[in-house]
């Protein structure tokens, strides 16, 4: 079964729509192997920072061993995570709703919902919130930062 990008954003939210268990069982430690599991949105602790607010929904090893961890992420209109940087491991980034500018060595994209940018590795990257509204998008790490 092929699925495109727009097949995987409209997946992604549905995911986490699902019934799942409480918050304090929502979130995968670092190192485990990840069980089948649904996270409930709602279930999940926020971070906040500044205006902005993120949730970890997951993190820890496949089981072939592979790294993955994800994390759901709001900014406020001019918001940014952080500043642009670079590691080891890829990410991707999933626009749920909103107007995204991410920069990828130097070549910026504008993107909305539905839309996906992929950042590999050592690739230097940057997003920002360019719409009048909230922006809230899904980041996807593969792999760890060891070389």
């Amino acid at each position: 079964m092929v699925f495109s990008r727009r097949d995987i954003c409209r997946l992604l939210p549905q995911l986490t729509a699902l019934v799942g268990s409480a918050a304090t069982e929502s979130f995968a430690a670092e190192d485990s192997v990840l069980p089948s599991k649904a996270y409930r949105l709602e279930n999940l602790p926020v971070h906040r920072s500044e205006q902005n607010a993120s949730r970890p929904v997951l993190e820890g090893e496949t089981h072939s061993g592979w790294h993955i961890e994800l994390h759901e992420s709001a900014l406020q209109p001019g918001g940014m995570p952080h500043p642009p940087h670079h590691h080891v491991h890829e990410e991707m980034f999933l626009v749920r709703e909103g107007t995204l500018e991410v920069t990828i060595a130097g070549q910026t994209s504008r993107l909305g919902p539905g839309s996906v940018a992929f950042v590999a590795s050592n690739d230097e990257h940057g997003v920002r919130n360019v719409g009048r509204d909230h922006a809230q998008y899904f980041v996807l790490a593969l792999g760890r930062d060891r070389s």
